[in-house]
């Protein structure tokens, strides 16, 4: 399967916040905020993905570093950092422009990972990622490191949840 480069799949999406999106406050709501980054995280693995749909395994890391106001811009920005065999991890940017001022400030960041599905709603194989910069090439080791970090973690949480459900202390169903 031939590979494709971190820039044809790179996307730039935008949202002017509106009285809906927002709190009593003016603030956008997380959530909405979230939706965003979920589409736009969605779009670029698509893009790269082409020809399969593709579903949010998990978002990672979402920091919430400023509120957004109404009536401001949201700039969401996407790329593929990391492509295993049939998942991929994108990171979202998100940037807050005041339409007056003209003033920009970086509001939110997330990792996701999506899982490529096939016509038959199965996971499936995707190209490979051709990194083209000092920059990506630090994101895809960035994201490597990431992911070895949220397997570990995935083999921790099953460990204990078989240790718990072979006590008698715990039922499985006290698990969750």
């Amino acid at each position: 399967m031939k590979g494709r480069s971190v820039s044809s799949s790179e996307t730039f999406m935008t949202h002017r916040a509106l009285p809906g999106d927002t709190n009593a406050a003016g603030n956008v709501h997380g959530g909405v905020i979230l939706k965003h980054i979920d589409l736009a995280g969605a779009v670029c693995a698509m893009r790269h993905a082409r020809g399969c749909s593709v579903v949010t395994a998990s978002i990672d890391r979402m920091e919430f570093k400023a509120p957004v106001h109404v009536g401001e811009l949201m700039m969401l920005k996407s790329s593929v950092n990391f492509v295993g065999s049939k998942s991929m991890e994108v990171g979202v940017r998100v940037e807050a422009e005041d339409l007056f001022t003209g003033n920009i400030r970086h509001v939110a960041s997330a990792y996701l990972t999506f899982v490529a599905m096939g016509p038959e709603k199965k996971a499936t194989s995707i190209p490979p990622l051709i990194v083209e910069s000092k920059t990506q090439e630090r994101r895809l080791q960035e994201a490597t490191l990431r992911r070895a970090a949220r397997r570990a973690e995935r083999q921790r949480e099953k460990q204990t949840q078989d240790e718990m459900e072979q006590s008698s202390i715990y039922s499985p169903e006290e698990l969750f």
